[in-house]
């Protein structure tokens, strides 16, 4: 079988050839971390130092009724864990980057792998660590008052890990398009990200804002997701629930859509 009737193949999966190259790409991914944890562990200080020098500020800059009856620490932390993952998830293309660079990604295309499973297998590799990472500091924040409900967290991190492969799947689509041109890539990013991540509310509650960054945030998915966060960390599921978990639905399939028709067009 030549290279061309190996990609023929692979354009067209089936599910289970899916999720089965999907373990491949993870497994791959995953090799990194595993081989150096020190990074993963490096990668905890972030979000602590948020956690420890931001949080507590704002309690009085904004005052207690802007959280809903929450203490800061319950409202702030779910908060912290989404720019976690909006971090992560979003710089997957920086990767593929490389690797088009190396010519590696030339030899993976060579191999009866199915395209959206590169992209997937790559957004889970992101989401797996934020498992541990969100847990950990999920943990080591009940003694300064966080209240842990288990089952309520780990479907928070679900919901997470669903948004997070849509936006993988985006990064992975944009890598393709500014190929040797990566001031256009981290250009994009970062100018996406700051706004999506201040209307969403992650840093400071949008509800004391004016009243067109309120009208604003109503059109930003990362605003459904935040609130989920929020409220399944509370220990409650409802209406945000919902909303947050069909926010990460269509995040994920827009951005397969995308990240699918990127690579088909890049090998064709």
């Amino acid at each position: 079988m030549s290279v061309q009737d190996v990609r023929d193949v692979a354009k067209k999966p089936g599910l289970f050839q899916v999720l089965h190259d999907t373990r491949y790409v993870f497994w791959r991914e995953m090799l990194l971390p595993l081989r150096d944890p020190f990074s993963l562990i490096f990668s905890l200080i972030q979000p602590l130092v948020f956690l420890g020098l931001f949080g507590p500020l704002l309690g009085s800059a904004v005052g207690a009724p802007a959280f809903g009856g929450q203490s800061t620490l319950q409202w702030f932390l779910p908060g912290v864990v989404v720019m976690i993952a909006l971090f992560g998830t979003s710089m997957t293309g920086s990767n593929l980057q490389y690797e088009l660079m190396t010519g590696s990604y030339e030899r993976i295309l060579a191999t009866p792998l199915s395209r959206s499973s590169l992209m997937i297998g790559r957004a889970l590799k992101e989401w797996a660590p934020l498992v541990v990472q969100g847990l950990l500091i999920a943990l080591v924040c009940i003694p300064f008052g966080f209240v842990f409900y288990p089952l309520h967290v780990l479907f928070g991190l679900v919901i997470l890990g669903i948004f997070g492969i849509g936006l993988g799947a985006l990064s992975y689509a944009l890598a393709l398009v500014s190929q040797n041109k990566e001031w256009i890539f981290w250009g994009v990013q970062q100018t996406l990200l700051f706004p999506l991540m201040i209307l969403s509310g992650i840093m400071l509650p949008i509800e004391a804002g004016p009243d067109w960054m309120k009208t604003a945030s109503w059109f930003n998915p990362l605003t459904y997701l935040v609130n989920a966060e929020r409220e399944l960390f509370a220990g409650n599921i409802g209406s945000d629930t919902l909303l947050g978990l069909l926010a990460a639905s269509v995040t994920a399939a827009v951005g397969l859509v995308v990240g699918i028709r990127a690579i088909n067009r890049n090998i064709s």
